[in-house]
């Protein structure tokens, strides 16, 4: 789940940390968003804002369930911190959804989430999952736009990673 850049950070050194004590290889860590994307950023923040109240009205007023796992705790701790971490980490429809699940957005332009989805590449992310709120565009949306924006950049960064060793 997409949790804000510093406690992501912290938590993988943690990992990292207790593989190292028990003699296990490096962990992989994988990253799951949901990115919300449009044309610019005030687009994507305004389907974002639709989204969070088809969710809202598909639970009509019901409270969202409390999370007994400590990864959703985490991520309604965050959500309590701030509505919006780093750059476009957005946390209302985790917040909306009792943090279940996949439910923390990157919201903004392919450009936008493609450098957000990339700061977390850096932290040590390898597989950067993706889901949509609206399958089937936010599929083709994905392949078109940010997938190869993603693609782009990461390959840059290893390229550099290369060139310094």
């Amino acid at each position: 789940m997409g949790e804000p850049l510093r406690e992501t950070a912290a938590f993988m050194a943690q990992v990292r940390q207790a593989a190292m004590v028990a003699s296990k290889s490096p962990p992989r860590f994988s990253l799951s968003t949901r990115p919300i994307l449009a044309a610019t950023d005030d687009k994507a923040w305004d389907r974002a804002r639709d989204i969070l109240r088809r969710v809202q009205d598909q639970r009509g007023g019901a409270p969202p369930p409390k999370p007994e796992n400590l990864a959703s705790q985490r991520l309604l701790s965050a959500a309590a911190a701030a509505e919006v971490h780093d750059t476009c980490l957005w946390m209302k429809l985790a917040e909306a959804t009792g943090a279940r699940g996949n439910s923390t957005a990157l919201v903004g332009a392919p450009d936008t989430v493609a450098k957000a989805r990339l700061a977390y590449y850096k932290l040590g992310a390898s597989s950067l999952l993706i889901r949509g709120y609206e399958p089937l565009d936010d599929a083709k949306r994905y392949g078109a736009e940010l997938i190869p924006l993603v693609r782009k950049l990461v390959a840059e960064i290893d390229a550099r990673s290369l060139g310094q060793r």
